[in-house]
């Protein structure tokens, strides 16, 4: 039987009554299937609901349907069915297709698909997210780390209204865990010479660099020669962890270590014997450099610095706190380490104890060469009558 004769319509329209009025929907009877169903528009789309064996129970329903669509938090029957493991889905194929720079917001994704994978979108609460943030902390989590996999799963929801396939009303509220997440490393030049003699040479040039210019490690180990002109003494970045490229015009001790690194591309195969030139400005006998803590920490041991106390990225953070201090303008020290806001740029700009006491030992003596090359002013008495 074809399915327009399985609907036994129970609605107003029989000849000689009043039509219903459009927009109050409908309720019809599914014989197949045995039940009620009501219909009613949104947005000029049909929306249909089974109900059940009930008809007055239907037709009660559509009344209310009908009222709460007009209201700005109305959830249809679909964006309640919605998973956040669906939300989560389109938030993988979105950031696989945009190429993100790192991976790591696979794990964070992972760790919400484990927690709320099974959740209805349209049923998480602030409460809710709350519970999964005291979870995470006492199995020893960071904050930082609750932060960010918190962060993934804001970002697929919103995604999801960028979508359309949510409303923003069904977006909770995401209480986000305090980060105090203010750069403290950082190298003085003394540290850094002693400890940079101590690392392999090519490992050194790559340190070198970056405490020179404050980019990346990323940025670093990446170049290539087709980026470096030499006729220009310019290194063009075509990408980076912003989004953005950017050109940056090389002198002192930063064009010394691509003079150096152009000297030492060449590079004999283990197995083949053969002398090839690496495409890569820094290498290791021909191989991208990657993980060199080992090396790092024995560095730091021999220069007589903690073990650990210092990280690759506190090359960043030392380059962009010396630009600062050398008086640097802050829109020039940005375009070479590549900060695109200043609130990101002013993290990195740290200031000590030793920097304080320098400030506040040049205010004072400004304030007293003011005072003595300030005119002499004699008070004359005026002479009696």
């Amino acid at each position: 039987m074809p399915f327009r004769q399985q609907l036994v319509w129970r609605g107003p329209t029989i000849e000689g009554q009043a039509k219903r009025a459009y927009g109050e929907g409908r309720v019809f009877y599914r014989a197949n299937r045995g039940v009620w169903c009501i219909a009613y528009y949104k947005d000029g789309k049909e929306i249909r609901e089974t109900v059940g064996t009930d008809e007055d129970a239907a037709r009660k329903l559509l009344k209310r349907k009908v009222k709460a669509k007009e209201r700005e938090d109305f959830v249809t029957p679909h964006e309640q069915r919605i998973t956040v493991a669906e939300l989560l889905d389109a938030r993988e194929t979105y950031l696989t297709n945009k190429g993100a720079k790192s991976d790591s917001w696979r794990s964070h994704i992972a760790v919400i698909r484990l927690h709320f994978g099974m959740d209805r979108a349209a049923t998480v609460t602030a409460d809710r997210i709350e519970r999964f943030i005291a979870e995470e902390r006492a199995a020893g989590k960071s904050a930082a780390t609750i932060r960010n996999e918190l962060v993934e799963m804001r970002a697929a929801y919103r995604l999801a209204v960028k979508q359309k396939r949510l409303k923003p009303q069904v977006v909770p509220y995401f209480p986000m865990p305090t980060v105090s997440n203010a750069r403290r490393g950082f190298f003085e030049p003394e540290d850094f010479e002693a400890f940079v003699q101590h690392l392999p040479a090519d490992y050194a040039d790559t340190a070198r660099f970056a405490y020179a210019t404050g980019w990346r490690k990323g940025e670093i180990v990446a170049l290539t020669w087709e980026q470096i002109d030499h006729t220009a003494r310019e290194v063009r970045l075509y990408d980076s962890k912003n989004g953005e490229g950017r050109t940056l015009a090389l002198d002192g001790d930063a064009w010394a270590v691509i003079e150096r690194r152009w000297q030492a591309r060449s590079y004999t195969d283990r197995k083949t014997k053969q002398t090839h030139l690496s495409p890569l400005v820094f290498h290791r006998k021909g191989r991208p450099i990657g993980d060199i803590r080992k090396r790092w920490n024995r560095a730091l041991e021999a220069a007589g610095l903690p073990r650990g106390s210092k990280l690759f990225h506190d090359l960043r953070r030392s380059g962009v706190r010396d630009m600062i201090r050398a008086g640097v303008p802050q829109s020039v020290a940005m375009s070479i380490s590549g900060h695109r806001t200043v609130s990101m740029f002013l993290r990195y700009n740290i200031t000590d104890g030793k920097d304080q006491r320098d400030a506040l030992q040049r205010t004072a003596e400004l304030r007293r060469q003011r005072v003595a090359s300030a005119p002499k002013v004699t008070t004359l008495r005026t002479a009696k009558s």
